[in-house]
């Protein structure tokens, strides 16, 4: 059985933040579970690595919180968030503190072709 979970996160739509909910919260489980656990936040969704974005991003249930809040408890869960180069040369360097690392485009590929990382992709 595989020990790490990546979490691709490239083309989710930000225009809608409810739909960002389910990735963070299998991550933030899987960590709870003990299990090793990334979020990468690539192409579109690199925004979320951004201050002021996610904190902008509202869910609008009966809790009202931010996709921000949502990715504060993954990360007090354990969940390490990284975000890609590419990401940054587009919307720049002010990064929220729960972003642990920049990384390159083959870092996904390596990690993801590893026997132990099992990928979920959003």
């Amino acid at each position: 059985m595989a020990d790490k979970l990546l979490v691709v996160l490239a083309n989710a739509n930000l225009d809608n933040p409810p739909e960002l909910v389910p990735p963070l919260l299998q991550a933030t489980v899987a960590a709870a579970m003990e299990f090793e656990v990334e979020i990468l936040l690539t192409g579109l969704a690199g925004r979320l690595a951004i201050k002021g974005e996610p904190e902008s991003m509202i869910i609008e249930d009966e809790h009202h919180k931010t996709v921000y809040a949502y990715m504060q408890e993954a990360r007090r869960a354990g969940v390490i968030f990284k975000v890609c180069t590419p990401a940054i040369k587009l919307w720049g360097e002010d990064l929220v503190p729960e972003i642990h690392e920049i990384v390159g485009g083959a870092y996904i590929i390596n990690e993801s072709m590893d026997d132990n990382v099992v990928t979920f992709t959003y």
